[in-house]
């Protein structure tokens, strides 16, 4: 009977979002301290992978070893003219372009990206963005970015999510390059709606004009920026982000995004 109580509230408090996050904070935590205690709270509290639910062991974050292996990384970073790239071509005059991995639907990657974005696992953005950002820091176009700028969320849609996306995966990109973050510098000014099912243009005319320079942005000048976003689509949010951010003088401009459906 006792076992029962304690496997029901077991899985009552691992249904709890609150409390896996304090979970997952407090093994970092503890890992840094000692690996005995590590151990125990592993085994305690076993930390699940995101993709395919096996338990995960010593060494493994987010994603098991295999799942991890499994990713679909398009290793865009070393490719110039790479497919990101001609999105942009003839739109704005982008220095570098890349995504992490390749986006198709029913898949690996938009599952962990709907996790994401609509169930409160922001580790998985910082898990990916450092990935991402030891790869890019292979690359000549890339390593010598000086800041990181996420996509601008709306404070409305930010507090309904609990942070944004984006954000998270910029903090993850900082841990592995030699850049900052700044969230700062650009501002989203407008809450526009959902892009999903837009056309291009409706996409276009939907975030054209939504974003400002806040007084901090003069900081910016003569610097390399790379602009972050969770998925690229059409890119016509990262087109008005980027747009805005050419009124600063001597600023360079790279693109990435953690994800892009399959081109």
């Amino acid at each position: 009977m006792c076992a029962k109580i304690f496997i029901f509230k077991y899985e009552n408090a691992f249904s709890n979002k609150l409390f896996l996050k304090v979970i997952i904070s407090f093994m970092s935590l503890i890992s840094r301290v000692s690996e005995p205690i590590t151990d125990l709270f592993r085994l305690v509290f076993p930390v699940y992978c995101e993709n395919c639910g096996e338990t995960l062991h010593k060494g493994e974050e987010c994603l098991c070893s295999f799942c991890e292996y499994q990713l679909p990384q398009t290793h865009f970073h070393l490719q110039t003219d790479n497919p990101v790239e001609t999105i942009f071509w003839g739109r704005i005059p982008v220095f570098a372009a890349a995504t992490f991995l390749h986006y198709q639907k029913g898949e690996m990657v938009q599952q962990l990206i709907h996790q994401l974005k609509y169930h409160g696992k922001g580790h998985i953005g910082v898990y990916l963005g450092r990935l991402f950002g030891q790869q890019l820091m292979q690359s000549q176009r890339f390593n010598d970015v000086n800041v990181i700028i996420p996509v601008p969320l709306h404070w409305k849609k930010k507090k309904l999510r609990g942070y944004n996306q984006s954000e998270k995966i910029a903090e993850g990109l900082e841990k592995s390059m030699n850049a900052v973050k700044d969230t700062q510098s650009l501002l989203r000014v407008t809450h526009s709606s959902t892009q999903t099912k837009k056309t291009r243009y409706e996409r276009w005319e939907n975030v054209k004009s939504i974003f400002q320079l806040s007084p901090e942005s003069s900081k910016l000048e003569n610097q390399h920026v790379l602009l972050v976003d969770d998925v690229i689509t059409t890119g016509s949010t990262i087109e008005s982000c980027f747009l805005k951010l050419t009124e600063i003088n001597g600023i360079r401009i790279s693109i990435v995004s953690l994800a892009c459906p399959s081109i």
